[in-house]
Formats: C-alpha cells, structure tokens, sequence
C-alpha cells in the first residue's frame, strides 16, 4: 500500500496541481511532476502507482477540504433556505480561492478514463449528501415541499452549479460575478422547492428580487 501522508506526499500533490493546470493531464509526465516538487522521478512511485493515481489522490484531498469547509458554513445556518444559499455560494466561491485545481476538476479530472469509470469517491458523495440532508430539513421545518425528492433535487442542484463552475474555468470573459450567479441559481430551485411561492417574497435576499419583478 502506497503511502499516503508524510511533507513529500503533499509536496507532490501541490506540484502536480500546478503541472496539471499548466500542461493539462495528457500532456503531464510524471517527471514534471517530479521536478515541480524537487524529488527524484522513482520517488514519486513510493507515494503513487502512476499519473491516474496522482490525479485521483489529488481530487480526495481537496474534497476533503472541500467537505469539511462546506459543512463548517452551512452549520452556522439554521434556516435551509439560507443554507441553499449558502452551499451555492461557498460552492462557487471555491473558484476564486482555487483556481488551478477549479480547472483540474472542471477539465482534466474528466479526461481520465479511470476515475470516470472506476473511481468512487466516498468524499463527493457526502458532499452530495449535503443537499439531500438540508432539503429534508426544510420539508420536516414545512418550507420545502413534501413530494421533492431529494436524492433528485441534490443532482440538479449541483449539476447547475457545477456547470457554471465549469463555464467560469473555461471562459474568459465573464459578465456577472460570483454572487450574482449563487443567487440566481439558489433561487431557481428554491422557487422548486419552497411549500408555498409566496414565501419566497418573505425571507431575507429573495424580497427584493421578487419586488424588482413587479416593478
């Protein structure tokens, strides 16, 4: 079993985030990865059986961070409207504060065969698993509607900010920002998921959007 921690192992994976964003992941050898992090070639095989490898323990280690923020900032939330809105803009703001690895994972995670089709990452699936928990609060608080399902709902959700989070990697000319797109798209599902449309006019954020509407 390939070790897993240690100051080299993440030295590698710092230099083959950078490799990765630079040259893209077909284009990487492992000895760029190697001469990034300042080892020898062999020694990035004491950590990883190969590139696909290096990908893969790349992306678990940044969910990880990922899981652990995104639950730090929805918990300060008790509402689960405002925890919607708060997931899609901690989501999208993970763009700015990353933007090599935003790229690897928008673009070159999915140009690799293995982890399209082999990989299972227990770490996504939690983070999946977020959306489907806070829309099962807000139908138990009788804010979201009862027959939502919400192993539906949490794909469509991320699927939409997935696909903005890819669309602001790969443009380079961008006409809103950051915020913007989170409300917007918060918005969209909740207008989905909410009990009863009016109360969307209620909370906090929402009122004036529906006020510029009817002015």
């Amino acid at each position: 079993m390939k070790t897993r921690n240690g100051e080299k192992y993440f030295r590698i994976i710092n230099a083959a985030t950078k490799v990765f964003a630079k040259k893209g992941f077909f284009h990487a050898k492992v000895s760029d990865i190697a001469r990034e992090a300042q080892v020898a070639d062999g020694t990035i095989y004491l950590y990883f059986e190969n590139k696909d490898d290096i990908l893969i323990s790349l992306f678990e280690e940044q969910m990880k961070a990922v899981l652990e923020n995104m639950i730090e900032q929805i918990a300060a939330e008790k509402d689960a409207v405002k925890k919607i809105e708060k997931f899609a803009l901690t989501h999208l703001k993970l763009i700015e504060l990353n933007k090599n690895m935003a790229e690897i994972i928008q673009v070159e995670l999915r140009q690799s065969g293995k982890f399209m089709k082999e990989y299972k990452n227990e770490k996504f699936l939690q983070y999946l698993n977020l959306i489907s928990e806070i829309i099962k609060d807000g139908q138990d608080q009788g804010i979201f509607r009862k027959e939502v399902i919400p192993d539906i709902a949490k794909r469509a959700f991320f699927g939409a900010l997935d696909e903005m989070s890819r669309f602001w990697v790969l443009s380079s000319h961008k006409k809103y920002d950051i915020e913007t797109a989170a409300k917007q798209i918060s918005e969209y599902f909740l207008r989905g998921l909410i009990a009863a449309p009016d109360a969307l006019t209620k909370k906090p954020g929402l009122q004036g959007t529906e006020e510029r509407r009817q002015q």
